[in-house]
């Protein structure tokens, strides 16, 4: 026998590339191998969840055992394998030669106590280690038999070393008693193995992948859930696509820029499967219980849209959903409660479950708080053989559950979206209760799917014809406009309710107006409307539906318009508010009314009750008219009022005619700025947007940007309608603007071709008149100059309002010329001076006409007042074209470049006053943005300058600044 204290433990030899969490179990058994070589034995029992490498730890043991020169008896047991009593054992003692199997027919205790008598002797000649894996799996016989050999072996003087590995995992199923559980702690040496950290991890990926970035290296450690068994097998299926090193060092080549891929968030896109496999093994492992319960966590995670919230990995990093934070425990799909109810088990366990697989490192808290998947790779190995239909069980069960249990409606409706048809009232309800949140937060993406999948249940006639419609609108509004007009067809055969077939039918009419097919809109609305008799509310909805989008069509608009003239006339009764404000509008247009009888129409109108599917088109009409009145403030509200009473969900005219008239607000005043940030894209030809946005890239100085909108458009392919007109004037005035003086006539003159014949002739819309006067008397055509100008005069003063008054006296001054023209602009000058703030752009533009006249009468102190007038007014305004021009006359007369005001309030533009107000009263840019219909950025631009110019650095210091000045 070696003596004890020659005996040192000799390190257990670890392989290659084992993490360093192993080395403290490794670092036990040696001490145990020692002192069995020494003549003392004992038991080492080795602890560890699935995959945490007990087997790799007790196999370097017994390597390292039998190179020292110990006899090495090993058994490993395994689930459901007993070939009789004793099985275990068997294996342990078959390579001793005279071993004998004891006769299976004898009593337990004898056959016991024959085997140990076997051990022992031949303990008496060598020193041994037994090394038994997976001990939980061992047959009765032989689980009891080693119990007693532990016991043995840890009171007598034999060099014996019992090593031991036993699972240790919280399942649940509540786990039965442990291999030590009736042996005394004094006879064994217990280590439980931990999972791996991140570093650790880290390092085992880097030490095959030495030049993959951290990313990657970071994902491969999440779907290797701190089992060293995971992403082991998970690094052997990526080196099947992978060179050793990665493909920066692929058969020996100088490193390259190539990158590595995404890791797969995919088992299919694995070969050879190790990884998959692997984890089915843990799965397996850990009993049905459990496996069942983290299936149906994986099922309720891509419910959840589950990815990891960490941007590394490959896997794209989820943006928790509105109200994630808010959920309540018990109905999250990570919460314990439910899982629970839909797993059938036991709710402690379950949560206890959850701590456990999280402590781990298979589940991390989601943005939610509770666990999921750590990586959706490792959510999809999990889910892997689970069949579709009981995938779709799962999500139903949970919708269910979480309904009962007040779930968010989000939450419950994502469940639903994979659970397939439900076949209860309940789960459309939900569906469009999402549809409303979702469009509400501005997610027009997620109402369509919601909707889409709301028209999978079973659904009354007349449910079925709201969706399809509201599904219908989103679907034109948006990309799929082909599948939108087939929906609203659809919906439209549908037998509801009158109100839901009007609503239909102007969703209808608006998405084939919008794609150049008026007449074919008009007679939908038409068609519906001889089907509702004894509905004359409904009947006028249509009829003014019809006129707003006969605007689209020149010769569609002279019918309906005749045609809604001669109802009026002879049947007034049955011509609502609404429509008769579009008559209000039209005689606007056609110069047959004046701004003040107009208003005073419009306002009687807006007190008389209206119908609520009328009342759109009334504040958009009105809105409209208010605008060309410069009654700016009230067309705001008007606005905003039939703004808010939008449905975003149904596909209406009057949405986009409410956004052009805040369009056209904002270029009245000059606010250039509060215009849209974006401009829409062209899809059918130039809209009013693009024509507003073009003028005020004019006004702004952004030459450049203007050219390449105004080339941006074949008007030949561009449909005939009211937007096509507006573009080409705006087009005139850039050309105009560039010095392409031929081509600016030709736009305003072809503007004005198109616009007289739609009846339109005053110069509130479009001042195509004044714009072509001033292009012919620059190209020396003075008479007909003199003609439009006058012309346009005239019909100014039917409208008579300051702006279109005051512009009309400024071109024809500057085309007369003398002392009436100088009369005319300081006429001009007058008016303006006391309009409304819609008429400052145009006073800046009189100002400079007037200087201009005032230098050639050789009046040049007088000149140079009104043309630093007009610089300062541009400055303030933003009008960068404007204050060139006047610029460039006080030069040309003599005098210094304008003393603009830089510093104080006086140097704000009226975007920036606007917005600083609005922050001095503490609105928050968010508010601010949504106040103004403006990008958050652009508000916080304007404040960055605001605060240059006043000289401040806090948003406190504004109101005093600005009552300061």
């Amino acid at each position: 026998m070696p003596d004890p204290q020659r005996e040192q433990p000799r390190p257990v030899r670890l392989r290659p590339g084992r993490p360093g969490e192993h080395r403290e179990a490794a670092a036990l058994l040696a001490a145990g191998i020692a002192r069995a070589r020494s003549g003392t034995g004992g038991l080492v029992l080795l602890r560890g969840a699935t995959g945490t490498g007990r087997t790799s730890v007790l196999e370097a043991a017994a390597e390292d055992a039998a190179a020292q020169g110990m006899r090495v008896l090993r058994a490993r047991c395994a689930p459901g394998y007993a070939a009789g009593p004793f099985a275990a054992v068997h294996q342990l003692l078959h390579s001793v030669v005279e071993f004998e199997r004891p006769d299976p027919a004898g009593d337990e205790r004898e056959q016991a106590a024959l085997l140990r008598r076997i051990l022992y002797a031949h303990a008496d000649d060598t020193p041994m280690l037994l090394a038994v894996d997976d001990v939980h799996l061992a047959d009765g016989p032989s689980y009891r038999w080693l119990v007693e050999a532990a016991r043995h072996v840890g009171r007598l003087p034999l060099p014996v070393l019992l090593a031991v590995t036993e699972r240790s995992q919280y399942d649940i199923e509540p786990p039965a008693p442990g291999f030590t559980h009736t042996l005394s702690p004094a006879l064994v040496d217990t280590h439980t193995l931990p999972p791996l950290t991140a570093d650790s991890a880290a390092r085992l990926v880097r030490a095959e992948h030495p030049d993959a970035p951290p990313e990657w290296i970071a994902a491969c450690t999440r779907a290797g859930a701190g089992s060293p068994l995971l992403l082991r097998a998970l690094l052997d299926d990526l080196g099947a696509v992978l060179p050793a090193g990665g493909p920066h060092r692929a058969s020996g080549e100088a490193s390259t820029h190539t990158p590595y891929p995404p890791l797969p968030e995919t088992s299919a896109a694995l070969y050879p499967g190790s990884y998959p496999a692997a984890v089915h093994w843990w799965l397996d492992s850990a009993g049905s219980a459990t496996a069942e319960v983290a299936r149906v966590l994986a099922v309720l995670e891509e419910g959840r849209g589950g990815g990891t919230t960490e941007e590394p990995g490959g896997g794209k990093p989820e943006e928790p959903g509105r109200g994630a934070t808010a959920e309540p425990a018990g109905s999250a799909p990570g919460g314990a409660g439910l899982l629970a109810e839909v797993a059938g088990a036991d709710p402690a366990r379950v949560a206890g479950w959850l701590t456990a697989m999280t402590g781990l490192g298979v589940l991390r808290p989601g943005p939610d708080g509770h666990p999921r998947y750590a990586h959706p790779l490792l959510r999809d190995a999990v889910l892997t053989g689970v069949p579709d239909a009981r995938r779709r069980a799962v999500h139903r069960a949970a919708a269910e559950a979480m309904l009962h249990r007040g779930a968010p409606t989000g939450v419950m409706a994502r469940q639903l979206l994979l659970s397939g048809p439900v076949g209860a009232p309940w789960a459309p309800a939900v569906l469009r209760d999402a549809t409303a949140l979702a469009l509400r937060d501005g997610h027009s993406g997620q109402a369509v799917v919601f909707l889409r999948r709301a028209l999978e249940e079973p659904l009354p006639e007349d449910h079925r014809q709201r969706i399809l419609t509201e599904l219908g609108s989103l679907e034109c509004a948006g990309r799929d406009s082909s599948a939108g007009m087939t929906r609203l067809t659809e919906a439209l055969r549908l037998h509801g309710t009158p109100q839901d077939r009007v609503r239909a039918a102007v969703a209808l009419g608006t998405a084939l107006a919008g794609r150049g097919r008026t007449r074919a809109a008009v007679e939908v609305l038409r068609t519906v409307d001889g089907q509702l008799s004894g509905h004359p509310d409904l009947g006028a909805t249509l009829q003014t539906a019809s006129a707003l989008l006969s605007d689209q069509d020149q010769t569609v608009r002279q019918d309906v318009y005749r045609c809604l003239s001669d109802t009026a006339e002879h049947s007034p009764e049955l011509v609502g508010p609404a429509a008769r404000a579009l008559l209000v509008r039209y005689a606007a247009t056609a110069a047959l009314t004046s701004a003040d009888d107009a208003m005073r129409r419009v306002r009687a109108l807006l007190a008389e009750p209206a119908h609520p599917l009328t009342e759109p088109f009334l504040l958009g009409t009105a809105a409209a008219v208010a605008q060309w009145a410069d009654e700016l403030d009230e067309a705001d509200r008007l606005v905003d009022r039939g703004l808010a009473g939008q449905r975003p969900d149904l596909l209406h005219p009057m949405h986009a005619a409410l956004l052009n008239t805040r369009a056209d607000i904002a270029a009245a005043r000059g606010e250039y700025a509060l215009l849209p940030a974006e401009r829409p894209a062209p899809a059918h030809g130039p809209s009013n947007v693009h024509a507003t946005t073009l003028i005020a890239l004019v006004e702004t100085g952004r030459a450049e940007e203007a050219r390449r909108l105004a080339d941006g458009f074949d008007l030949r392919e561009a449909p005939d309608n009211w937007e096509l007109n507006r573009f080409l004037y705006a087009r005139g005035v850039q050309r105009a603007a560039a010095g392409d003086t031929a081509g600016a006539l030709l736009d305003f003159l072809e503007c004005g071709r198109r616009q007289t014949a739609r009846d339109v002739v005053s110069p509130v819309v479009t001042p195509w008149r004044s714009a072509a006067a001033e292009c012919r008397l620059a190209l020396g055509s003075p008479r007909e100059a003199l003609a439009l100008a006058e012309e346009e005069l005239r019909l100014a003063r039917v409208w008579n309002t300051p702006r279109t008054v005051g512009r009309s006296l400024r071109v024809l001054g500057t085309i007369t010329g003398g002392r009436r023209g100088l009369r005319l602009a300081e006429e001009a000058v007058g008016l303006l001076t006391d309009g409304p703030a819609a008429a400052q752009g145009e006073l800046v533009a009189a100002l400079l006409a007037q200087g201009r006249q005032l230098t050639a009468a050789g009046e040049r102190a007088r000149a140079r007042e009104c043309l630093r007038t007009a610089a300062r007014k541009a400055e303030r305004l933003g009008a960068v074209r404007l204050r060139t021009l006047a610029e460039a006359a006080l030069r040309e007369g003599g005098a210094r470049r304008a003393a603009t005001v830089r510093t104080g309030s006086g140097s704000l533009t009226g975007s920036e006053l606007r917005i600083a107000r609005l922050a001095a009263d503490g609105r928050t840019n968010a508010e601010i943005a949504g106040l103004l219909h403006l990008a958050r950025r652009t508000v916080e631009t304007h404040l960055t300058s605001t605060y240059k110019k006043l000289g401040i650095r806090r948003r406190a210091e504004l109101g005093q600044a600005l009552a300061g000045d």
